[in-house]
């Protein structure tokens, strides 16, 4: 049902509302993503059954995913739009988005930064000192897995498989998942390991910090602190006008996934966010399946493939 009046909506936009290729499938793809939510949560509602409390579920979950408020609102055009079609064709007598006037945000979510935005703070660090390797490809991880500041000062090396592609995180209350890392941080990560860390003018790892990744100049853990710091810098010497942290990079991975067209439960896998949908709904997705969503849909993901 729901694909057969999703494809019939595509047609009413091209023909008789005449619109731009782009904006068709910009449309279709806002009312895709409505429909993988209802698959997930309400699976056996079709189209004409959804209702305002589902539409309102849907807004605060592709809010806990991590859109900002402008494209929760952009989708929820979309969605919309869809349902005027419906009410005009006379499958539905009631409009369920009438009522839905834009995203109810649980929390303030910090700035997202465009993909331009995270190349000129790529760009601001000096890579020809030992902490400038160390802070982009600490970065480059952030904005490529969608890590929390947490998961990515206490990532082990034995977490970090080259061969595949993919990091093991371990996240909140102890669970684990796999992530795929793009191309550009696989390359920093294995130049900071290989020629940075550990090596002059940085000391060896100390007693108890051998694990652990990313080191500071003593060879001891970073905290969350420094790399608040690092990124409140960084934004400083290219005047960002906008407030940002870490979790500013986790939010931009899942938006710009998320509006390249990405699997919402693909994005969900990836952040470890299994607390916004049912155990009984909840399905661990295929690692192969999560490396091409990285390669198709993220901005920086292009170059990730199988090695196995």
């Amino acid at each position: 049902m729901w694909e057969l009046q999703i494809r019939d909506f595509n047609n009413y936009l091209k023909l008789e509302r005449s619109l731009s290729g782009n904006s068709v499938e910009a449309y279709v793809r806002d009312v895709n993503k409505f429909w993988q939510f209802m698959e997930m949560k309400h699976p056996g509602i079709n189209a004409v059954k959804a209702s305002s409390k589902h539409l309102q579920g849907f807004i605060e979950y592709i809010n806990e995913l991590g859109m900002s408020a402008h494209s929760q609102a952009r989708i929820l055009s979309g969605v919309k739009a869809f349902y005027k079609y419906l009410l005009f064709e006379e499958l539905i007598d009631k409009d369920p988005t009438a009522l839905v006037e834009g995203p109810r945000l649980g929390r303030k979510l910090p700035d997202t930064l465009s993909y331009i935005e995270i190349e000129e703070l790529f760009k601001a660090i000096d890579l020809s000192t030992a902490e400038g390797g160390r802070n982009r490809a600490m970065l480059e991880m952030l904005y490529s897995s969608g890590l929390r500041v947490s998961e990515l000062v206490d990532l082990k090396l034995t977490n970090i498989y080259f061969d595949t592609g993919f990091l093991r995180v371990v996240g909140k209350g102890n669970k684990e998942r796999l992530v795929p890392i793009g191309r550009d941080a696989l390359k920093y990560l294995r130049i900071y390991l290989e020629e940075i860390r550990g090596r002059s003018p940085h000391k060896p790892a100390q007693k108890g910090f051998e694990p652990y990744a990313f080191l500071n100049r003593n060879g001891r853990k970073l905290t969350r602190v420094m790399i608040f710091t690092i990124i409140k810098n960084l934004a400083l010497a290219i005047g960002l006008n906008k407030t940002i942290s870490p979790h500013t990079f986790r939010h931009s991975f899942a938006t710009h996934l998320i509006e390249g067209g990405a699997d919402l439960r693909a994005v969900q896998e990836m952040l470890g966010h299994e607390s916004i949908t049912t155990t009984e709904i909840y399905t661990h997705l295929d690692r192969d399946y999560l490396r091409q969503v990285i390669t198709d849909f993220h901005p920086r993901g292009k170059g990730v493939r199988s090695q196995e």
